[in-house]
């Protein structure tokens, strides 16, 4: 197991929750991957997709149906926000992309949650790497993560 998968887990179990993770043979980088390897909705995979506002890191948790759209979490921010590049988000994170999960960053992020995935159960969610994922439900989704719940879809 990745030093980034037993963080997850780390923090899985710091908070109270069960931490089962599953392992696939292949792929779960993308929400569609996620969900027929898993054999659940696309919009029930809780992708990750980090941000940033100059040095700090944006992670948005949104349902995999979802497109974020940048100028609404630019508001929620307070400021200009871009897309981070892989090299930063493995820095930042200590994930590599396609991995990032919602828990267990080195450098905690501003976490903003698809309000969409409040209408889901179960959801999954990266583990930390591009083949590893947990199972959650949304309440615990939020309290683990310490997200906000906003309304984050184009």
């Amino acid at each position: 197991m990745s030093s980034s998968v037993e963080r997850v887990k780390a923090a899985l179990a710091s908070h109270g929750h069960d931490g089962e993770l599953r392992r696939f043979p292949d792929s779960t980088r993308t929400a569609a991957d996620a969900a027929a390897a898993i054999g659940c909705t696309v919009a029930q995979i809780a992708k990750s997709i980090v941000l940033r506002t100059g040095d700090q890191p944006v992670l948005v948790v949104a349902s995999g149906i979802n497109r974020v759209d940048p100028a609404k979490v630019a508001a929620l921010v307070g400021g200009r926000v871009k897309r981070a590049d892989a090299d930063w988000v493995r820095a930042v994170t200590g994930f590599a992309i396609g991995g990032v999960s919602p828990v267990g960053h080195l450098t905690q992020p501003l976490v903003l949650i698809d309000q969409d995935l409040g209408a889901l159960d179960p959801i999954w969610a990266a583990a930390g790497a591009p083949n590893e994922v947990f199972r959650t439900g949304f309440a615990d989704l939020v309290r683990i993560s310490g997200g906000r719940v906003e309304d984050i879809r184009e």
